[in-house]
């Protein structure tokens, strides 16, 4: 396996697979006792709920201009919004809560819940648009990792990284877009595969 190729499936796993782990110890609620943690938690991954509107654009990146445009501008609406969810009802209530202005946390969970949902549906679309491109570029080969990014997707909108549904759709990300990758691939293969010449007699495979 090439380098290069090596670094396009970790940038399209790794995202997700961290967010997986932080899920688990996410607190389920914010209280005066989690309040700390969980506003570290959000500024910890702020730099990482970013990247997974990177996974869809570089299935479709390289295949078609105009498709690579439109799940861009998905990609960075996502990132944008989302992050203000991350901020808001992140380390925004957090810090409040952990300074005792627990009446405010209504308020900056109910802006951030309002952008972020604008954020998933962003990301839903990006998703849903690069799974149905690699059905149509890789056909049957393609369907098992469509279906785990298409279900990934629609986990994260209803339960965001909470253990154990949000933790799984982070899973169904990470592995869907892996074999996605990897049935895009497969034709490839088999063009290099029949371009080659044939073996001689007397000639050695490798």
């Amino acid at each position: 396996m090439k380098a290069r190729t090596a670094i396009l499936y970790v940038a399209v796993a790794v995202p997700s697979l961290a967010l997986a782990a932080v899920g688990v110890t996410h607190p389920m609620h914010l209280t005066d006792a989690s309040a700390e943690y969980w506003r570290n938690l959000h500024i910890g991954t702020l730099v990482v709920f970013p990247l997974l509107g990177f996974a869809p654009w570089l299935v479709v990146r390289g295949h078609n201009l105009v498709l690579s445009w439109v799940v861009g501008v998905l990609a960075f609406l996502y990132g944008a919004l989302y992050t203000a969810l991350d901020v808001l009802a992140g380390i925004g209530a957090g810090g409040l809560k952990l300074d005792h202005f627990g009446s405010a946390t209504s308020t900056v969970f109910g802006l951030g819940n309002a952008i972020g949902t604008l954020g998933n549906f962003a990301f839903i679309a990006a998703v849903v648009i690069a799974a149905a491109s690699a059905l149509l570029w890789a056909r049957s080969a393609a369907v098992p990792g469509a279906l785990l990014v298409i279900v990934g997707s629609l986990l994260f909108y209803d339960n965001h990284i909470y253990f154990p549904v949000g933790v799984i759709g982070q899973l169904c990300l990470a592995v869907g877009w892996v074999a996605i990758l990897l049935a895009l691939r497969r034709p490839l293969r088999q063009v290099s595969d029949t371009s080659a010449p044939p073996a001689t007699a007397g000639s050695v495979r490798a």
